[in-house]
């Protein structure tokens, strides 16, 4: 005898000892049903027919489920303290992102001179602008726009750095040979075309037509104070000097102590140390501390080992960039007394770099090798110092008296 089939809406009674007749579907009315609903008892065939067949049913189902499985949920201080510190954050962020919406606007002054293609300079904003724009550099959010600066000693390009036998570049831009322009006449943007620094435009004479003494044997030491102070001024400018030519000045016045304050380091640890002490400074310890400082020792031993027409070509973009500081010294507004001071010491310095250009340009290149080698040693010295010791403190030899060269408290 065939199954019965129910169609009525009746709920189902069945139990285990009394099974189900076969019946259609309440929701499609197509398939036989093969479910119960716990709530209404409602027979259905599938879960599409379930979550149709009854909205109060299965949205009160499901919460009496999350419900419950919450109840079962204790969670412990730690959880709770967790918790707390993600909405603070996010709560944090909220209000971040809000003052960032707020404070992007710009007057409508400032924007038409931006369309009109004039150039902004800062005393052009508003005071509220000039708030703002402080703002972002003190948060480092203008940094991110800044695209990151590959120095040239560490292009392929440098390595094929070629003079003239009298030091003089042997290919020069056209324009500098169709004009006969002096030295601090220099057209810069042909000079920020040139992927390698430009050597000089006259032939360098000998060491020896400049003075009538010999030339002192710690002019290598001298040197690579200087090439440090060169590469912490270029990487601090992001490769850009000529955008702040007396600030630039400064910097190498101020991390050489032999162009700043005419230093006699003995010592290539001494002619370093000075150096380490300025970056752990108050005034340069943004740029990274005693780790930025060690890794621009890399850039001193990369730049020596590509021998002397690689130094000379650095040696004059030197000069270039202190002679542009004089220049500019010249137009702004300082006191006598302090522009007087710090013309002397441009010139001081150009001076002496221009006669370490010519002594390097005679020097055999194997001398340079040799000197890459005394300065890596050095480094790996300080770094097995530092890290046996949690206060780094270098001193110099007896001989130096024992003055202290550098601290770095971590």
């Amino acid at each position: 005898m065939d199954e019965a089939i129910l169609t009525s809406d009746k709920p189902s009674n069945s139990s285990p000892l009394n099974p189900p007749s076969r019946s259609i579907c309440h929701v499609c009315q197509k398939q036989f049903s093969q479910y119960t609903c716990p709530r209404c008892n409602s027979r259905y065939c599938s879960l599409q027919c379930y979550k149709s067949h009854s909205l109060q049913c299965t949205e009160s189902f499901m919460r009496e489920n999350v419900v419950e499985e919450l109840q079962h949920m204790q969670p412990d201080d730690e959880t709770k303290q967790k918790m707390l510190d993600i909405l603070k954050r996010f709560h944090s962020e909220e209000e971040t992102d809000s003052m960032d919406v707020d404070d992007s606007t710009l007057t409508e002054e400032t924007i038409q001179k931006i369309l009109s293609g004039d150039q902004i300079s800062f005393d052009d904003l508003s005071a509220e602008e000039k708030k703002r724009f402080q703002k972002a550099i003190a948060s480092g959010e203008l940094s991110k726009m800044i695209e990151p600066w590959e120095p040239w000693w560490l292009k392929p390009s440098a390595r094929r750095i070629s003079l003239s036998k009298e030091g003089t570049q042997l290919v020069q831009p056209y324009a500098e040979h169709e004009a006969s322009v002096s030295l601090q006449d220099d057209d810069l943007e042909s000079y920020q075309s040139n992927e390698i620094p430009p050597g000089p435009k006259s032939p360098l004479p000998p060491v020896s037509k400049l003075s009538s003494a010999e030339p002192s044997p710690l002019l290598a030491v001298h040197l690579v104070n200087i090439l440090y102070s060169y590469c912490f001024t270029l990487r601090l400018y992001n490769g850009d000097w000529q955008s702040d030519a007396i600030g630039s000045a400064l910097v190498v016045l101020s991390m050489s102590s032999v162009l700043g304050q005419g230093g006699q380091p003995e010592t290539v640890l001494e002619a370093l140390s000075y150096c380490l002490e300025q970056i752990c400074s108050p005034a340069y310890r943004h740029m990274g501390g005693l780790q930025f400082g060690l890794g621009l020792i890399d850039d001193v031993i990369s730049l020596l080992s590509l021998g002397s027409s690689a130094l000379v070509c650095l040696l004059s973009d030197m000069r270039r960039l202190i002679q542009a500081g004089e220049r500019e010294l010249k137009s702004e507004k300082q006191k006598k007394l302090r522009r007087v001071e710090i013309r002397s010491k441009l010139k001081f310095a150009e001076r002496k770099i221009y006669f370490i250009m010519c002594w390097v340009y005679e020097q055999p290149s194997a001398a340079w090798s040799s000197l890459a080698t005394i300065v890596e040693a050095e480094k790996s010295s300080v770094m097995n110092y530092g890290a046996n010791k949690q206060s780094v403190k270098m001193n110099n030899t007896s001989e130096t008296k024992g003055k202290v060269l550098i601290e770095e408290i971590e």
